[in-house]
């Protein structure tokens, strides 16, 4: 893989375990505002987006069925060991959202959040 994924939920997904009310994930939506506000980000990384329900092909393919809690960043085959929060084979990814903050920051570029 030649460049980090980020993988997002779509917003505005009904849950039918909530009578199908409508919801985003704050996580991804934190995301969002991290590419809005740096939007240089999203030219050097891939970003998709995924509808809610699982599974998540897209997701499974690369880091596998028990790893589909989003928002992932997917690390490219360049990225330095150790911004892994997990493996799947040879896939490193991130799926925790303070380490994948800290990643962005590390291989892209981007300012840290203020603590």
């Amino acid at each position: 893989m030649t460049r980090d994924i980020l993988f997002l939920l779509q917003p505005r997904f009904a849950d039918p375990a909530y009578g199908g009310q409508v919801f985003y994930c704050e996580h991804c939506v934190l995301m969002e505002g991290v590419l809005a506000a740096f939007p240089e980000l999203a030219e050097r990384i891939e970003v998709r987006r995924v509808p809610w329900p699982r599974p998540r092909p897209e997701v499974v393919a690369l880091a596998g069925e028990a790893n589909q809690g989003l928002p992932m960043l997917v690390l490219a085959d360049d990225a330095p060991d150790g911004l892994e929060t997990g493996r799947h084979g040879d896939v490193r990814f991130v799926n925790e959202k303070a380490a994948i903050l800290k990643a962005l920051a590390a291989r892209h570029g981007i300012p840290l959040p203020h603590p």
